[in-house]
């Protein structure tokens, strides 16, 4: 049975840090393209951070200088890491596994707040 657990979220400051985590497993994590997606109320699912099998690293316009995405595949883990988040920042936030000709599998979400 494949998981994929989302944790780290909370409610920040604008200005603030946070890191998320997704713990995978039932899968060969080192085979998997992994991302990191979000979701605003009312708005459409979008792509946020996404790192290959091989560590190379792709970022939304919006997030780029500010978020990190890193990946350790011996704790079948990857990372988001958050800095100066923005109010527009607040969303859910889930993990992505994708491998070439298998289904992809989502996490559960994370809520990530931006406010003072």
């Amino acid at each position: 049975q494949v998981q994929l657990v989302e944790s780290g979220g909370g409610l920040v400051q604008p200005g603030g840090s946070l890191r998320l985590s997704c713990a995978a497993s039932g899968i060969i994590f080192s085979a998997y393209a992994m991302g990191w997606y979000r979701q605003a109320p009312g708005k459409q699912r979008e792509m946020v951070a996404h790192i290959t099998r091989d560590g190379v690293t792709n970022y939304a316009d919006s997030v780029k200088g500010r978020f990190t995405i890193s990946r350790a595949n011996v704790q079948n883990t990857v990372y988001l890491q958050m800095n100066s988040l923005k109010p527009e920042d607040t969303a859910v936030y889930y993990c992505n596994a994708r491998r070439s000709s298998y289904s992809p599998f989502w996490g559960q979400g994370t809520q990530v707040t931006v406010s003072s």
